[in-house]
């Protein structure tokens, strides 16, 4: 699974101009899985994310996770975090798992964050989504349960 992980102030989702969910402080993480990932992916990812220690203490250094700040994690699916754009014009997307393979691992992830503590929200699986956010550092991670990057 991958991941582009955004330390956020606040954040929404939309679709079809509805706000299917916000959060205020914490970690918004655009996840993609890919067609080798399993449940053992989705529970890392989800401990990594949670325990991810990218917000500031009181002396401004990034030492605090979301469980030390009290944040909230949201997850947006996207699959095209596994598309490859190394040749021609068109991104080739077959490293990124099928939906109905996609869909129970993106909620894994989001009960394995919950299960370690930590208030999740989400976007709508296979959803044109419209996601705004305000990105605080800016801070902005990659990760890769395979730690290709």
């Amino acid at each position: 699974m991958r991941a582009v992980a955004q330390r956020v102030s606040s954040a929404e989702v939309r679709v079809d101009a509805e706000r299917v969910s916000a959060m205020g402080e914490g970690l918004l993480a655009f996840v993609g899985v890919g067609h080798d990932d399993s449940a053992r992916q989705a529970d890392e990812l989800a401990r990594r994310l949670v325990q991810l220690r990218i917000f500031n203490d009181d002396a401004g250094r990034m030492n605090h996770s979301l469980l030390d700040i009290g944040g909230t994690l949201g997850v947006v699916s996207q699959f095209t975090l596994f598309g490859d754009a190394r040749q021609g014009r068109r991104p080739f997307f077959g490293d990124a798992a099928p939906a109905e393979q996609a869909a129970p691992l993106i909620e894994r992830l989001i009960a394995a964050a919950e299960g370690l503590g930590v208030r999740t929200v989400s976007g709508r699986f296979q959803a044109t989504m419209e996601v705004g956010l305000v990105n605080v550092g800016p801070v902005t991670l990659l990760l890769d349960t395979d730690k290709r990057f």
